[in-house]
């Protein structure tokens, strides 16, 4: 790989380092709240050895090789450089990678899933191994991994057979796209086994194993999802074997458990009890049966002083869309904050009608969800989003429910000096007063409404239907009868697949970015009296709304692969088919604003007089289409329009990339608290300095992982 290549893949320097700040919310807790928050925080941590296994096979060695560093210093990085014979500059490098690779948790971009390596140079980097037995045991597992890989394919995560890296299919170089779709398919379809909580592997001899998370290595028959372990294939993969094997991360699976039926006797009250019961036996068991009841158990314990979950929750990072990755979190409520979502939950049934489809293609019922602001205490996983909805089970979202959750002290947290690349110097104060305002109106409408409205037309059992099979719903594109639905056994993500999780997010977005026109909405996060008015201090909400998703439709092409012409973010390939949106709706109202013929000073040009006249109807028009080709499992005419607006060209691909690249500001990682159980069965905190330091040390104290 040549040196102009390689250079796009160091590690930040210096990263963004941010402290997630939680003192006081957590300090007005309960002595049996902070219990509570305490176990269920080891819970999530303790499976950060599992999404280390999830990213790559060396990043569960570069963690122990960093951790062995910290404890042989104790926390002294200029001792242990000095003493290796390091200069400053070079221990400098290696800091920055640790701190990024924690951020990241694995040497693969959370938001990007591109790999980073480290600045300092192999001899340094052996130099410091060479000071602790334990790193230097590490360091020869790693000393060639943690650096380039041989092509560039492998620099990224993806589907193995298209020469990319992922662990979701473990020793299995030669596993075809193909053959982990028809598994799938027979898995899901076939045997109604969930696939969240496992792995696929393919054996030398090309029969197949399938990794269930467990603690148990051989569950009872009361407690499997299914009766069968084995079956012998048909089809294309005639004559191989599937074999389900148990006990995947068990050691950590156990750890996870146990913690959990800690925290159930600190539970606030019988629901809470249940959730953690249900957890516990999922992770001990592999049923995600069993996950399924935690997640209705959590749908129905509204309004938690402590708010938590857990699991294989998110599929963004396998390359199938159908593997969770491992990830948990611990929180606050914030009651102020909180009591303004409310007030959009309880809007909610008339506003969705704003939305550009009818009756027949949303819930008979909105599901009035619980809309919570928290205050992050532990968030584990590769990266911390700013908001959330779930559960991801169709059938449950559909019939029983979801909640949302806005993480406050994650929207909040910011750099000192942070730069705004591509807004206009006209438009930065504007901006900068009102970002942080838009960004939370952009994520409470994303989630409570984005992603909780729509109904999948659906055969549910052979012949029986959630719609009029005999007078099908009318769809406003072809204004004809629709003709297509998921059959028995089908859910969005199976028939979806790969884009689903990218496809979802702008669907959701595009929600947000019509729905935060209204006055009236922007009226009940306290911006306006609701009447309409654009030059006031609403209008400056929405303008800065709209400005920050166009610059973000942007920067999203830091996250486009120009080798292998691969979207590595799901959220950044949406904002940039809705920035493609604004440019359709004509360059009076959206564009690319730059002289240089090398884009040095490039910045997006929005007129905010016509966002109401020809922004919102643009935004509309596109997500009519997303939302009834997902309604009516329309695939095909979904992937086409999707693919079409995420397509890069030669002048988004070279010239603005190149821009981007130049312009572009690492990512923030957080530092986060630590809670440890003090004298008298009491909880202490332990809260650490936003540093490389402070990061590493946070690590090499969580000893429960």
């Amino acid at each position: 790989m040549d040196n102009d290549t390689l250079k796009q893949y160091l590690a930040d320097s210096p990263p963004t380092i941010v402290p997630l700040r939680i003192k006081p919310h957590f300090e007005a807790l309960s002595e049996k709240e902070q219990l509570y928050a305490h176990y269920i925080s080891q819970a999530c941590f303790s499976g950060t050895r599992v999404t280390l296994r999830q990213v790559s096979p060396e990043s569960e060695h570069i963690y122990d090789f960093i951790i062995a560093l910290h404890r042989q210093c104790q926390g002294d990085w200029k001792r242990l450089s000095k003493e290796a014979g390091v200069s400053d500059e070079e221990l400098k490098h290696f800091l920055d990678y640790a701190t990024m690779f924690l951020g990241n948790v694995g040497n693969y971009k959370s938001f990007g899933d591109a790999k980073f390596i480290p600045r300092i140079s192999p001899k340094a980097l052996e130099a410091l191994a060479k000071s602790s037995s334990k790193a230097s045991e590490e360091y020869e597992t790693i000393k060639d991994s943690i650096y380039a890989s041989k092509t560039v394919g492998l620099m990224h995560l993806g589907y193995p057979d298209a020469g990319h890296l992922s662990t979701y299919y473990p020793d299995s170089p030669d596993i075809t796209k193909e053959e982990i779709s028809i598994i799938s398919d027979f898995l899901k379809e076939e045997k109604h086994l969930l696939p969240e909580n496992t792995r696929l592997q393919k054996t030398k001899s090309g029969d197949f194993r399938l990794l269930i998370a467990s603690a148990q290595k051989d569950p009872s028959e009361d407690d499997l999802d299914i009766p069968e372990h084995e079956w012998t294939l048909d089809g294309k993969l005639e004559g191989k074997k599937l074999l389900l094997m148990f006990g995947d991360h068990s050691v950590e699976m156990q750890k996870i458990a146990s913690a959990l039926q800690n925290a159930q006797k600190y539970a606030a009250n019988d629901t809470e009890a249940s959730m953690h019961g249900a957890y516990a036996k999922s992770f001990s068991t592999g049923s995600l049966e069993a996950f399924k009841n935690s997640q209705r158990f959590w749908i129905r314990d509204k309004g938690p002083m402590v708010e938590t979950n857990i699991g294989f929750v998110e599929t963004y990072r396998d390359p199938h869309g159908v593997r969770g990755e491992w990830e948990g979190f611990t929180a606050m409520v914030n009651q102020e904050r909180t009591r303004a979502f409310g007030k959009l939950v309880e809007s909610a049934p008339t506003q969705i009608p704003k939305l550009p489809w009818s009756k027949e293609f949303e819930k008979d019922k909105f599901l009035s969800p619980d809309f919570t602001s928290l205050e992050v205490l532990t968030f584990s996983g590769s990266g911390i989003p700013a908001g959330i909805n779930i559960p991801n089970y169709d059938d449950i979202r559909q019939t029983e429910g979801f909640k949302n959750v806005s993480l406050g002290n994650v929207l909040s947290a910011k750099a000192p000096g942070e730069p705004v690349p591509f807004i206009k110097e006209s438009d930065l104060a504007v901006y900068q007063k009102n970002s942080d305002d838009a960004f939370e109106v952009q994520v409470g409408l994303h989630e409570l409404l984005g992603h909780g409205c729509g109904k999948l037309l659906q055969e549910t059992s052979k012949g029986s239907y959630n719609f009029d099979i005999n007078n099908p719903p009318i769809s406003p594109i072809t204004n004809a009868p629709v003709t297509s639905w998921y059959k028995p056994g089908q859910t969005w993500g199976s028939v979806f697949g790969a884009v689903a999780a990218s496809y979802e997010e702008c669907r959701a977005e595009c929600v947000a970015m019509a729905l935060s026109c209204d006055f009236s909405i922007l009226r009940i996060f306290g911006f306006g009296d609701g009447s309409t008015d654009i030059d006031g201090a609403a209008g400056d909400v929405l303008y800065a709304a709209y400005l920050s998703m166009a610059r973000a439709g942007i920067a999203a092409l830091q996250y486009w692969d120009p080798q292998s012409r691969k979207w590595g973010q799901a959220h950044m390939q949406a904002r940039h088919a809705i920035l493609k949106t604004f440019l359709s709706a004509g360059p009076d109202f959206a564009s690319l604003d730059y002289t240089e013929p090398d884009l040095s000073d490039l910045s997006i040009k929005i007129d905010r007089s016509r966002i109401l006249s020809h922004g919102r109807p643009a935004v509309e028009a596109f997500l009519q289409k997303l939302h009834i080709y997902k309604a009516t499992a329309d695939v095909e005419a979904g992937r086409a329009l999707y693919d079409e607006l995420t397509r890069v060209d030669e002048f988004w691909g070279k010239k603005v990339r190149a821009e981007v690249l130049r312009r572009a500001t690492p990512r923030k990682v957080f530092v986060q608290a630590n809670t440890v159980l003090a004298e008298g069965g009491k909880v202490a905190l332990r809260e650490y300095d936003a540093s490389a330091e402070g990061m590493i040390r946070s690590y090499a104290e969580r000893e429960y992982i």
